[in-house]
Parts: structure tokens; C-alpha cells; sequence
């Protein structure tokens, strides 16, 4: 018998997000409890910035080259490997409650089955989790969180900020600094689907008998954009009080500073010249932000991190009083990360830094198994997940899987971790390519976009936490750089071929 796994994800969540990773504002004990207690990876990378291709690596332990997933309009195969299929296989029960996104979700004729289930009035089964129900970022009646809102008394549905309109993705502003995306939320908060996340996933818990083994994947929309907490929990976090976060350079002209070192579309982006169509409103122009609309949104964000915590506690405290408490290891981390202000900028998209590439990872193994708490520096990545799953099932890591069992100490031999960006609009077109080895950062652009193949970034970790000054041109790493990126090039695995399509761009 392997021990049960409480698999925790939320969507857009920094590293620095959490009080054991160096967060000073969002109180977040219970994942600090499970850091001191547990293993706290200090330096998790995901293999892809956006949600699908991250995504699909987590569930099936491959690179995004690999699975095929290279972008979010890029739907997983109805025949990709999964891990909960792996799991199930081997007499464990599966879910999976909240955000799934595996397929696009812009899909309001049901082509793809997470989007037809809710409709349906089916909860799966589908790629081997045997109970779905699934939530996004508001309460589009597509998924079961939406149907459930829109059956309630009260019109919640309307609280909510409008993600979408007649134009497409909204990029209007709100909150009191008018900033985008954000919006005072009236929705009670037991409504809001950070709660139902918890409470459909307490409800499923409860249909299992004592001695079976699961894996529940329970996996929170928050913090991803757009930022509409409930109203009454706004008062935890009053945005005058804040800070600008420590990457944001303060000026617009310091920005620029920096920016004008980076291939040119981190500086377009800021300016409004490039539109960032992957990452998020089209028509927002860094640029034009303001101090204080930075304040209030990173004020939103640490309201939600404040309630993931929560919601992540009552169902520990569920599993305690199942008598599950010793035999069950809890997983915690993110898809990616928000720029959240760094470089003056939001959102995501093809820029490669810390604040989109480093996850939290946190994993507390059930007491039962003995493993010392460790805080470890070495490399991992998304593709590890699975087969710790694996390990901890007691059960083989199946040959197609990429990754390694998550290590319980430094000095496994690991060294790197590798993350890509293929653009998904052909008027995009940027294709980079990232190895983060001993402290440093690499960044190959591809040609395309403008780029000629000749371009890069290069930082060390330890002199430039910030990643404000770009290396690439300094003559004396010369050979720094090309060992990096020939370790890069020595280690990406074959692309997949034929190349999935685009059916769906977001």
C-alpha cells in the first residue's frame, strides 16, 4: 500500500509569494508549516511561463517538446500520458477539483470535455482522474464552479470582474486606482471559488472508505488575473500601506534602463509597442501604470494568497479528522509566476526571469515516512512531480516519463533545469530558450519576431537577484556563455514531431 497525496496547485503564484520564501506582506502559515516541516525547494522552475504547457508537464512528467503543449492554445492529446491514469492503474482513487486546463478553455462550443462536463451534468471520468469538477477565473456557466454560482440565489454571477467582452479579453481597470483587471468584488465569500475549491474537495474526500489510497489534485484558480477577491476580505491588506515590490525599479526611467539591456520586446511591451497577445490585454501598456495601481493590485494578490492559505488549511484539518493525517504527503506549487511589477511590468508571456520561471515548491511527506525536513537548493523542475508521485506510491515511474523523484537533500547530481516559449500567433513568432545552471541564467532567442538567432540574456543570480543587468554582450563570461548554452542544447530532448496544431490561440 502507498501512502494517500494531497496534490496542491494554484494558478500565477510567485516564489516570493509565500512568508517561507521571503513574502513580508500575505500571511501564509499553513504553507510555512508545511515548509518547516517538509522540503522547501529554493529553486523550482517550471518548463513553460503559461498555464497549459506547464500544465501538461505536471501531469505527464514531460517537456513541453515532448507532450506537445507549447502554448495555450495547444490542446494535450486525448492519448498523452497521465499520471492519475498511471495512479489509477495501480488501485488509487483520483480527482481533480478546480482548474484543470489541459485543453483551451475559450471553447463555448464544448469541443473539448472539460468544457462539455459541467454542461452535461458530468464530473468524468477523463485522463485517468475518475471525478472532475472543474472552476476557472469567474463563474462562466463552462465549468461546474460557474453552473454552481448561476444556481444560487442572488445573481453572483455579476460580481464578478467581466473577463470577456464583445472585444475580447477585458482589459478595463478597476478597484480605486482604476487599475487593470482589478475589481472590488461584492460575491459573499463563501461563494467565491477559492472556498468552493476546498469544499468540493472536503465533499469528495468524504466519499472514500478509511483504508483507500488517493491522489487528489486540488488545484485553486488564484492568484492568476483577473484580481477580484471578496470585498469583505479587502480590509486584510490595505494597498496604501505597500511598498513598490523590491523588483520594480522605482522610476520610468529606471525602468527603461534596464529594459533598453533586454531583446528588444521587453522594452515594446512596456512602451505599448508590443502587444503581448499571450500573456494578457492587448491593449495594456505597462508604461501608463502607476505606483499606486501596482500597490493595489499586489494588495488583491496577497488577499488571495491569504485565502488559498486558509482553504488549503481546512482541508488538512478534514484529513487529520479522517485519521489520514500520518499517511498522506502534500504537494504544493504553481503552474508560473506574475511579473507583479518587476520591470514596471504585469502579467506574463515570453519574458524569462525569476519572477515566472521560480515556483514555490513545498512537499511535506506523511510522517509515517520518516523523511528528515530539508530546505534544498539543487535545480528541479515540474517534470519531477510525477515521478515523486510515483515514489511515493510505491509503484514504477513508467519509461515515459522525463523527470526524477523530487530529492530529499542537496547533492543528487542535479544541475539544470531547462525552460522554452514557442509563440502561438504566427505575428508573435519569438521562440526562446532558458538553462539555469550554477546560479545563471541563459536565455537563446531563436530567429523570428525580429530576432536574428544572435540575441540572449545572461545573468548571475547571485551578484544580480534582480535580473536587471543583462550579460550577454560582457566579452569576459564569452566562454561562461557558450558552455551554458551548449549544456542547453546537449540536453533539450527531440521535438515532437508533427507539431501539434494551434486550434484554439488565447
Amino acid at each position: 500500500m502507498g501512502r494517500k497525496i494531497l496534490f496542491v496547485t494554484t494558478d500565477q503564484q510567485r516564489y516570493d509569494s509565500l512568508g517561507c520564501n521571503g513574502g513580508m506582506v500575505a500571511r501564509t502559515p499553513v504553507a510555512d508549516r508545511l515548509a518547516a516541516t517538509g522540503i522547501n525547494y529554493q529553486r523550482a522552475m517550471n518548463q513553460n511561463v503559461v498555464c497549459m504547457p506547464a500544465r501538461s508537464t505536471m501531469v505527464t512528467g514531460q517537456h513541453p517538446r515532448t507532450h506537445g503543449v507549447y502554448a495555450n492554445g495547444v490542446p494535450l492529446p486525448a492519448d498523452a500520458p497521465s499520471i492519475a491514469a498511471h495512479l489509477y492503474d495501480h488501485r488509487y482513487r483520483t480527482a481533480l477539483i478546480g482548474k484543470a486546463h489541459f485543453e483551451p478553455a475559450l471553447d463555448l462550443e464544448g469541443r473539448w470535455p472539460e468544457n462539455r462536463f459541467a454542461r452535461e451534468g458530468s464530473t468524468g471520468p477523463h485522463r485517468g482522474f475518475e471525478h472532475l469538477e472543474l472552476a476557472m477565473h469567474g463563474p462562466m456557466p463552462l465549468w461546474h464552479y460557474g453552473v454552481w454560482v448561476h444556481a444560487q440565489p442572488g445573481h453572483h454571477e455579476k460580481d464578478f470582474y467581466p473577463l470577456f467582452t464583445s472585444k475580447g479579453l477585458n482589459g478595463a481597470g478597476g478597484g480605486e486606482t482604476g487599475a487593470c483587471q482589478l475589481k472590488v468584488n461584492p460575491v459573499p465569500r463563501e461563494m467565491y471559488h477559492t472556498d468552493w475549491v476546498a469544499d468540493r474537495t472536503l465533499a469528495w474526500l468524504d466519499t472514500l472508505s478509511a483504508d483507500e489510497d488517493w491522489f487528489c489534485w486540488m488545484s485553486f484558480p488564484d492568484p492568476h488575473h483577473p484580481w477580484d477577491p471578496p470585498a469583505s476580505e479587502l480590509k486584510r491588506v490595505p494597498w496604501r500601506d505597500l511598498d513598490l515590490p523590491p523588483g520594480h525599479p522605482g522610476s520610468p526611467e529606471a525602468c527603461r534602463r534596464i529594459l533598453e539591456q533586454k531583446p528588444r520586446h521587453w522594452l515594446e511591451y512596456y512602451d505599448g509597442r508590443h502587444s503581448n497577445l499571450e500573456g494578457g490585454p492587448t491593449d495594456f501598456v505597462p508604461a501608463a501604470m502607476t505606483h499606486d495601481q501596482v500597490r493595489e493590485i499586489n494588495a488583491f494578490t496577497h488577499v488571495e494568497n491569504e485565502l488559498i492559505d486558509e482553504a488549503v488549511g481546512r482541508v488538512l484539518t478534514h484529513i487529520e479528522a479522517r485519521g489520514w493525517g500520518d499517511d498522506t504527503d502534500v504537494i504544493f506549487t504553481t503552474d508560473h509566476g506574475e511579473l507583479q511589477g518587476d520591470f514596471g511590468l504585469l502579467f506574463k508571456g515570453p519574458y524569462h526571469c525569476d519572477a515566472l520561471m521560480r515556483l514555490p515548491l513545498i512537499w511535506r511527506p506523511a510522517p509515517a515516512a520518516g523523511i528528515v525536513p530539508a530546505a534544498v537548493g539543487d535545480p528541479v523542475g515540474q517534470l519531477d512531480l510525477a515521478p515523486t508521485f510515483c515514489e511515493i506510491a510505491g509503484i514504477p515511474v513508467p519509461d515515459w516519463i522525463q523527470g526524477a523523484p523530487l530529492p530529499t537533500s542537496d547533492g543528487d547530481g542535479r544541475e539544470r533545469v531547462i525552460t522554452e516559449w514557442e509563440s502561438q500567433f504566427a505575428s508573435e513568432d519569438l521562440h526562446l530558450r532558458s538553462l539555469y545552471r550554477d546560479g545563471w541564467v541563459v536565455t537563446e532567442y531563436g530567429k523570428g519576431g525580429g530576432y536574428h538567432g544572435t540575441e540572449g540574456e545572461l545573468y548571475s543570480l547571485a551578484e544580480d537577484p534582480q535580473q536587471w543587468v543583462n550579460r550577454w554582450d560582457d566579452l569576459s563570461l564569452r566562454s561562461l556563455k557558450e558552455d551554458l548554452l551548449a549544456d542547453l542544447h546537449d540536453h533539450l530532448p527531440p521535438l515532437r514531431q508533427p507539431r501539434l496544431e494551434v486550434e484554439a490561440p488565447v
